[in-house]
């Protein structure tokens, strides 16, 4: 059994309610009728709505619970006015004051909400849950609390605190292949409440369809420096309905793109994401795509091809996603010769930094020696894919794709632990200079590392990993390229 590790929480005995991203208040008269007021409810995603003339004028409030008890429980004509039914306890706390001194008003008070004033005027509302989902310590509650998150501003508060968590997660030894997955999940669920609110601003599809991540999103290996790489299948329309369904599409996937840009996932500046019109399309015309791909193999269609066959679902009708992996498995089973030479070539393309004389080798910045560690993990993922399609796996994820490859006898038990624990040692480095670069340095992550940052023991382990790497390659030249210069 996984333990995880836990966040440090001295943070919450310093952290103001203002720090707090409290919900804005939603208030209705005291005269509306009961059925009106809970539609409000379930319209706003909101447990808790106030009832009064104004923001400033607050009589009452009720909840889902108040509803539960004195309607439901009691039979009541949904008809009558919902001031017959409040709870007239309001009570308030500061903006400035500290969030555990907010808990403990609402334990004494027996409330499970708070309306926030500043100055005068009340600004919002927190409620208990919602203090101590932001105080808990399992980076899974932490999940819990970014599916709570309602709009863009909250949640691009919770991508903020990832590199927190990242850092403490890697200064406490859990594996990197976990923290991946923690920042994978982080990022589909911000992703899935994104997707959910513009289908509540734009309204519902016209067709099925499936959202899906590509690259290292959809290898569910993440890092705290990424951009968007999506893109998006429907299904196939009758010809009079072909342009509105994809008219509503490509504003769907713009508005999502530009949602995500705001919440600090950048644009891909290679423009593989669905706002592009290139990578949001029907079924049919997803598996022409693939079908040249492969057939008229050429350096730019393996780029393509190899980011598109690592991807994933996030939302929608997967079965549209497994019938176009279907059919790409049908096109491999007699691909061109020229399509895995191709393959072979591109996986060639990054050697790892090591010199004749095996030692790193650099690039100065302001004098500085760096090397870039995703550089020197593309290879890994590069040949390990290749590999992959050679014998038809279709995992996404680099390290359960070895695994599946050393399971069909193509590594053997030592290849496979050498690629496994190279991998995710490189992983756990660039996931711990990156969170150090955003909380200490407060600079965008890269993935640039400097040598002085480097212990004597690191740099030898880096060594040895590297010729792992170029072993395989030699490999890849022999089977794939028929090339071993």
């Amino acid at each position: 059994m996984i333990q995880t590790s836990e966040i440090s929480t001295d943070h919450f005995y310093s952290k103001k309610v203002g720090d707090l991203h409290f919900r804005n208040l939603r208030t209705c008269p005291e005269n509306t009728p009961i059925y009106q007021a809970a539609q409000w409810m379930s319209q706003e995603k909101i447990s808790c709505l106030f009832v009064g003339d104004s923001n400033q004028q607050i009589k009452g409030f009720v909840t889902d619970i108040t509803l539960r008890d004195q309607v439901l429980a009691k039979k009541r004509n949904h008809d009558i006015a919902i001031g017959e039914i409040m709870d007239r306890n309001i009570i308030y706390i500061r903006k400035d004051a500290y969030l555990y001194e907010a808990l403990l008003m609402m334990f004494q008070t027996k409330t499970r909400y708070l309306l926030v004033k500043d100055g005068s005027e009340y600004v919002g509302w927190i409620s208990r849950t919602k203090i101590l989902t932001e105080q808990s310590q399992s980076p899974f509650i932490f999940i819990q609390s970014v599916k709570q998150a309602l709009d863009i501003d909250e949640l691009k508060e919770k991508w903020l605190q990832v590199p927190e968590i990242v850092h403490q997660l890697v200064t406490r030894g859990l594996k990197a292949e976990i923290i991946n997955q923690i920042i994978t999940t982080i990022a589909d669920t911000i992703t899935l409440r994104v997707i959910e609110n513009t289908i509540s601003e734009i309204g519902s599809p016209p067709a099925k369809f499936i959202f899906f991540v590509l690259g290292s999103e959809g290898r569910s290996e993440q890092t705290l420096k990424t951009d968007q790489d999506n893109a998006i299948i429907y299904e196939d329309k009758a010809n009079e309905h072909r342009e509105e369904t994809r008219e509503y599409f490509l504003d769907f996937a713009d508005r999502i793109s530009s949602a995500l840009d705001t919440i600090g996932f950048s644009f891909c500046l290679g423009g593989f994401m669905a706002k592009n019109p290139k990578w949001t399309h029907s079924l049919s015309h997803w598996k022409r795509n693939y079908e040249s791909w492969i057939r008229e193999s050429t350096q730019e269609t393996v780029l393509k091809y190899s980011t598109f066959f690592d991807c994933r679902g996030i939302y929608g009708d997967f079965s549209l996603l497994e019938e176009l992996k279907s059919f790409m498995d049908l096109q491999l089973q007699n691909p061109t010769e020229r399509f895995y030479i191709n393959m072979g070539t591109n996986a060639l393309q990054y050697e790892p930094p090591l010199t004749f004389f095996k030692n790193i080798r650099t690039f100065k910045i302001d004098g500085e020696k760096f090397f870039d560690l995703k550089k020197t993990m593309t290879p890994i993922v590069d040949l390990v894919r290749i590999f992959s399609l050679k014998n038809r796996v279709f995992e996404t994820n680099t390290g359960k794709r070895i695994k599946h490859l050393q399971e069909k006898g193509v590594f053997s038990s030592k290849e496979a632990q050498e690629l496994i624990h190279a991998y995710y040692y490189l992983m756990a480095l660039r996931l711990e200079i990156q969170s150090l670069q955003i909380i200490k340095d407060h600079k965008t992550p890269e993935n640039h590392i400097s040598l002085h940052q480097l212990t004597k023991v690191q740099m030898v382990t880096l060594v040895e990993i590297f010729k792992v790497i170029k072993d395989f390659q030699l490999k890849i030249k022999i089977e794939f390229t028929k090339n071993i210069f």
